[in-house]
């Protein structure tokens, strides 16, 4: 357990490293974090220059225009770090100063507006040494204010830059503490982290997807997204006015039948929604009740699955949403774009249940208002029962009796729709029984996964694979 200390308390400590030198560069709303270290005392050794580049014309001079004029992007961010380094290492000399660990703060942010509709956004990132002669790291998060008031959004800002600076040096070899470091003095309810990305020597090590499992794990944020490749992404700019189509599941492991209702679903959508698959955002989502085992996160479990998801080229979201009404809501913050969910029979028992709607107000009819909302629909893909062999779709589902009539009136009004294009054969496949197969060293499953599946598993050892036994000993 680290020691949590005040911003006042880490300026000071920078400050009085003769070893730590570098430049803050701020623009936009946000000029906060180097004052911390003004006051703190004991500035001259430690920062080189701090600039407010405000006007974007004189900040166009300095960093190059952005496409679009857009300003508060992560790649506005990395030109300001990598441009201000640059600036250190043509105009200071290393050999009149041995030892020290330069760095590079920055910032560009803007602010709740004055009408108080968008409450503002923003990047912070440091590009930093850890000793004299290696390469630079860098880490960049992009922070949500949830604060009111322009000046309160500044001061949280300033805050977190002292934490990030603080931490890069003295926490670089334990990410989940610099992770957990940033929100010392700040309120999770004041501000949320929705990304984070590591690289450099430092954290050759780290696997992003780690850090944003953290951040989601921690309560920093509610969900976070990357892509087939494991790239951490933005949540807007994945989902920022399109529409969306979006799968839930444990995915232990992604079977046939993940896959056949996926795109019998999401065909399905795209007629329905009158749209493209260019138009629209396809999303494999994980919630974190999903990834717990024995009652925390077995991050191993974890990567398995998002690496074979990101094998089959799917976008993985993970999220704290246990109620399917959170996560449209979520996804409706972006956009205003047609969404569609496909899911199993069970899960849809499971949304019509009044005991996970207490903790709202209007209860179920609360719920469902945000569930169903523009137009939302259900894509229902069917469960064959194993032991009495009965098909279950939405023409037999039984809800409890008071909920009949409103589970009617979403099913006349098209809200909820059978996938009647499903593969029958995939319908005896049960991914609990694929496991078991798996941990009991049982042939068999391997025609049951998607392609490349199987040799995956069986590579890297996933979900307790070990050397295969005869069939017969399975039962």
């Amino acid at each position: 357990m680290y020691q949590k200390l005040t911003p006042k308390q880490k300026a000071l400590t920078i400050n009085l490293d003769p070893t730590i030198y570098g430049t803050f560069a701020e623009i936009g709303a946000g000029q906060e974090t180097v004052r911390h270290f003004f006051r703190a005392g004991g500035a001259s050794g430690t920062i080189a220059k701090a600039m407010s580049a405000y006007d974007k014309d004189f900040s166009d001079a300095i960093y190059g225009k952005e496409v679009k004029n857009r300003y508060v992007t992560q790649n506005r961010l990395r030109k300001m770090l990598r441009y201000e380094v640059a600036l250190i290492e043509e105009r200071i000399s290393r050999d009149n100063n041995p030892d020290r660990k330069f760095f590079s703060y920055a910032n560009t942010v803007t602010t709740i507006n004055f009408d108080k509709t968008v409450k503002g956004h923003g990047w912070v990132g440091i590009r930093f040494q850890t000793k004299e002669n290696e390469d630079y790291n860098e880490i960049v998060i992009h922070v949500k204010f949830n604060e009111n008031d322009a000046t309160l959004q500044q001061e949280t800002l300033g805050n977190l830059g002292v934490n990030l600076i603080f931490g890069a040096f003295n926490y670089f070899d334990n990410p989940r503490t610099l992770v957990e470091s940033l929100y010392d003095d700040v309120a999770k309810d004041n501000l949320e982290i929705d990304m984070i990305d590591f690289s450099g020597p430092a954290f050759s090590y780290v696997d992003n997807r780690l850090m944003s499992l953290q951040l989601v794990k921690n309560g920093m944020t509610d969900a976070v997204i990357f892509n087939s490749q494991g790239n951490n992404m933005l949540p807007a700019d994945v989902l920022y006015k399109k529409n969306i189509f979006a799968v839930r599941g444990s995915f232990r492991p992604v079977t046939k039948v993940n896959i056949d209702m996926l795109r019998n679903g999401m065909d399905m959508f795209f007629k329905d929604a009158i749209c493209t698959h260019e138009e629209t955002e396809v999303l494999i989502e994980i919630t974190i009740s999903n990834l717990r085992a024995d009652g925390d996160i077995d991050e191993r479990d974890f990567l398995d699955r998002v690496d074979i998801l990101g094998k089959l080229g799917y976008t993985v979201i993970i999220s704290n949403f246990s109620e399917y009404y959170r996560l449209i809501d979520y996804f409706a913050s972006y956009t205003s774009g047609d969404i569609g969910v496909a899911m199993g029979v069970n899960n849809l028992l499971m949304v019509f249940d009044e005991k996970y709607y207490k903790n709202l107000s209007g209860g179920i009819l609360e719920a469902f208002g945000k569930f169903f909302r523009n137009g939302m629909r259900v894509y229902l893909y069917p469960y064959k029962d194993p032991e009495t062999h009965q098909l279950l779709d939405s023409t037999n589902l039984k809800v409890e009796e008071n909920l009949k009539e409103l589970y009617k009136y979403f099913m006349r009004n098209n809200r909820i729709v059978d996938i009647t294009n499903y593969n029958p054969e995939f319908l005896e496949i049960y991914s609990r029984e694929i496991l078991r197969k798996i941990a009991c060293c049982v042939k068999g499953w391997e025609t049951q996964v998607p392609e490349g599946v199987a040799e995956m598993i069986k590579e890297r050892g996933m979900f307790g694979y070990k050397e295969e036994l005869p069939l017969k000993q399975f039962s």
